[in-house]
Formats: structure tokens, sequence, C-alpha cells
């Protein structure tokens, strides 16, 4: 019997029980789009946390100021402003390894333009800022050094606050007034999207460091030149260790902190925390992964089981075909084979689900969609496998029966 006759011969039998075949096959559709799923959507999840790296900045360090205490209690870390410009440009100076070293101060405030309002986050930012957290402008231009230098009322927008004051048009050379304070913008920012937190980083406006603390956020009650953060930008990934024991080591000599003494900074590197929440997410996946292979496994043992009771049913068959000139090799590849199709068919019923459950979750969580294509091939010959695996010995019983015996059963 050709393998096209098989497969025609298993479809007929398929079909006589078309409600039984369907919940046979279920557990099949199940693990399978469970695996692919998982697999797709950890993907894309990947590939959106690679994303926010690259938004974050390039290799990112970000120092903060330290806590303090009132009454025996100990504040959240920025509280106080420790820091400084000079630190900053110490570090740059010191420490060949850095990139860019960019002290910044922020704040919120009300932007108005015209009769429109919008309430967003101002940062006051040096020449280092822009290269340290990789933005990227699609209007206009950067600060020049005499608008840093002197405090000049120009600023760039980020692209959620053009498009809340000015929508799709030219911003440069418009009009805004912070705090009642006339600004000109100069340039817009490339869009980057959400960051690793809840919040929305293009939805800010940058002005200069100088500007900022005399006409905007305030001078510190420390000193003028304190600063709330600095980031700092890596030449080379390999060295962000080196690079952060070193910090450390240059603002505790410049901070004059004894060896006992608590460090009045915190330095964290932000593509550990943004890959720390992946590696989370991949365990998580990984166990979902585990839980759908059991779904194949009980699958299979249920397609074995309706094999079983499909060969009961159909001993007279199996007398007839023996009678007329079967093998016992074509009986048990007629079986065989309707295994192997009941499976496959239930992969790619798993796959038709997985990919709307893909699509429909980077939807929602707003992921690219990258299907796994070699997944899908493994997923489908893994099918395969389970259907010659636990077919096998249904099949084997059915051409191991007596053509004589099987033609009186009734």
């Amino acid at each position: 019997m050709s393998l096209f006759e098989l497969v025609r011969v298993a479809f007929d039998a398929l079909r006589v029980n078309m409600l039984r075949s369907f919940l046979t096959m279920l557990g099949i559709v199940i693990g399978v789009g469970a695996v692919i799923a998982m697999v797709t959507v950890g993907a894309g999840a990947h590939a959106e946390v690679d994303r926010q790296i690259q938004s974050l900045g390039s290799n990112l360090l970000s120092i903060r100021s330290g806590s303090r205490w009132f009454g025996g209690a100990r504040t959240a870390a920025g509280s106080t402003q420790s820091l400084t410009v000079e630190d900053a440009r110490a570090l740059k100076a010191e420490i060949p390894e850095i990139l860019a070293a960019a002290p910044t101060n922020r704040g919120s405030a009300q932007v108005v333009v015209g009769n429109l309002n919008w309430s967003t986050t101002i940062y006051g930012i040096d020449a280092d800022y822009l290269v340290a957290r990789n933005w990227v402008l699609s209007q206009g231009r950067e600060f020049e050094p005499s608008e840093y230098r002197n405090g000049a009322k120009v600023a760039l927008l980020g692209s959620t606050v053009v498009n809340e004051l000015f929508g799709a048009g030219n911003v440069v050379g418009q009009q805004i007034r912070v705090k009642n304070v006339p600004f000109t913008v100069v340039g817009a920012l490339k869009g980057k999207g959400q960051s690793v937190g809840p919040w929305d980083q293009d939805d800010t406006i940058m002005v200069p460091f100088k500007t900022a603390q005399g006409r905007l956020l305030g001078k510190s009650k420390h000193r003028s030149d304190s600063v709330r953060d600095i980031y700092v930008s890596v030449r080379d990934p390999r060295a962000m260790d080196f690079v952060q024991e070193e910090i450390a080591e240059v603002l505790r000599q410049r901070h004059r902190i004894g060896p006992n003494q608590q460090d009045t900074f915190s330095i964290r590197n932000m593509t550990e925390m943004v890959e720390a929440r992946a590696e989370a997410n991949q365990i998580f996946n990984m166990l979902l992964a585990a839980v759908a292979s059991v779904s194949l496994v009980v699958g299979g043992i249920g397609i074995m089981n309706i094999m079983l009771v499909s060969v009961t049913e159909r001993t007279r068959e199996i007398g007839l075909r023996m009678a007329v000139g079967a093998k016992e090799r074509d009986i048990m590849l007629q079986f065989l084979v309707e295994a192997v199709t009941l499976c496959l068919l239930g992969g790619l019923i798993g796959i038709v689900v997985a990919l709307t459950v893909t699509v429909g979750v980077a939807e929602i969580a707003g992921w690219p969609v990258l299907v796994e294509w070699p997944i899908i091939f493994i997923a489908v010959a893994f099918s395969a496998a389970i259907g010659i695996f636990f077919g096998f010995y249904p099949a084997r019983k059915a051409a191991a029966k007596d053509p004589i015996e099987a033609l009186r059963s009734e």
C-alpha cells in the first residue's frame, strides 16, 4: 500500500469519529501551541529588552546622590544632593574608560503654548547628556557651547511633548513658557518609547544645566552646582564593572569618606537592571515550556489510548485486510500513519493557535512579533515523533493479531 493510500485511509478513519479525534488531539494542540507561544513571546520580550537597553544609553551607569538621616530614619536615595558638577568632570578626567559623564538635575513643571498646556519633566543637562543617554534629534540642533555657558533660554522637546503641544508640525523656533519663563525651541528629540519603569521618557523638556538651576529648578541649599544624578557612558561594555569600582573610589576620595563610613552616593548599572528582569522572564518562560512539554506527553498517552480502542473496535477490519493479502507490515503502517496524522494535525492547529495568541500578546504589550521558524519546524517534527512513539505499540498490537481470530470477532 502506498504512502498516499495510507494517509487517505487514515483521514477516513479519523472522519468516522470527528469529535473523538479532536478531543484526542487537544493535548497536542495545547502542548505545541504553548511551547511555540512561549518561545515567540520570549523572543519578542528579549527584543524589547534590547530596545530598552539601547534607549537607556550606551553602557550606562547611573550615579545618584545619597540618602540622609532624620531622627534615626533614613530617607530615599537622591533626597540630598551630595554630587556636584565638578564630580562629573573629575570622573571623566581621571577615568579614561568613560566616554561621557553628564551631571543632571530634574523636576516637573507646566509648559504653556498659546491656550494649550502640558505637565512634563524638566531636565537640566550639559553637553555630555545626549551622548550618555543616546538621544538623537529628529528636528533642529543641539545646544551650542555658549548656550550652556551663558544659561540661554533654549529648549529641546521630547516627542510626547511635541505631539501634545504642536502635533506633527515643525517645532524649531517655536516659543514656549515654563514657569512663566519664555524659551525658544531649538530642537526635538527622536522618540524612544517607555523606559524600564512605567514612565514615558519621551515626556520631557531639556534645557541647559545653568538655565535649569537659575530659572526653573532652583539652586540647592547646599551648593549652587549640586546635582541629583550623574549619567556615565562607558566606552567598552566589558569594562563596566571596573569603571563602577573606579567611580566609587574617585567619589569616596573627593567626598573624604572613610573606610567605615557610609557612601553619600549610589551607583546603578542600568543594563544589569533590565537584564535581571529579562532573566526572570526567561525563567518564567522555561517553567511554562516545561508545563507545555508535560501536556505533550499527556497528549501522546491519550493518542495511545485512543489507538488501542480503535484497534479493538476494528479487529474484524484487520482480519479482512489480512485475509485479502495485507501483511503485518501493511497493518502496522496503517495504524502508525493514523497516529502520526493525528499528532501532525494537532501540531498544525497548535501552531495556528500559538501565532494568534502571540500576535495578541505582542499587540497588548507593545512588543515586536518575532516568529522563531526553526522552533515551529521542531514542534511539527516533535509532534510526528510523538505519533510514532505512542502509536507504535497499538500498531504493533494490530499487526500481531491472528487473521482467523480477528474474522471471528463481532
